[in-house]
């Protein structure tokens, strides 16, 4: 009975916001630097939300693979996967570019992310699976339709050995899914 619930609060929270203000993400998500980093399609779903200064919630799924960094050649191992729930803030505009009628607009805004991650022949010393906090300043480019996003940021690997920092690198393109339609 308590899943049926939870399932149906989720279908009735999103079938209640607009289809134009909900998107759907597609993007990279990697931890950059030397040694092994991980490495991975990113494909997720963005809701709006009126919070404080929070924005937007975004809940997405990884698949990628292990990397060497140093490796030239068979830098590849093992398979990972991984659920994210992220938490972002309303833009902070910089510029305007384009015409009058239609500008489309440079901001930035915040990302903290959590998530949880398995792997299978896992070179990290955090083991088969670890959990992450990440703090992600980025920069958005928003015109009409289709949004552009950039994230970087330090993101905090927890496992079981001693919390580790690593740098977090994300791009991601977000699809409205419906357009808005100018009125006469």
């Amino acid at each position: 009975m308590r899943r049926s619930t939870i399932a149906m609060l989720i279908v009735v929270a999103t079938l209640s916001t607009r289809l134009a203000a909900q998107a759907v993400s597609l993007g990279l998500a990697a931890t950059v630097g030397s040694n092994w980093q991980v490495e991975a399609a990113d494909i997720g779903y963005l809701r709006p939300v009126h919070a404080g200064p929070l924005r937007s919630v975004m809940l997405s799924a990884r698949a990628g693979s292990f990397i060497d960094e140093g490796a030239i050649i068979n830098g590849s191992r093992g398979f990972v996967g991984g659920l994210a729930l992220g938490l972002r803030t309303g833009l902070a505009r910089l510029a305007d570019v384009g015409n009058e009628t239609n500008p489309a607009t440079i901001g930035a805004d915040l990302t903290l992310e959590m998530g949880g991650y398995a792997g299978t022949n896992s070179p990290l010393p955090q083991g088969s699976s670890w959990a992450a906090v990440s703090l992600l300043p980025g920069v958005r480019f928003s015109g009409e339709g289709v949004r552009y996003g950039l994230v970087v940021g330090p993101t905090v690997f927890f496992g079981s050995v001693k919390p580790q920092l690593h740098a977090f690198l994300g791009v991601r393109f977000e699809f409205p899914l419906a357009h808005h339609s100018a009125r006469p």
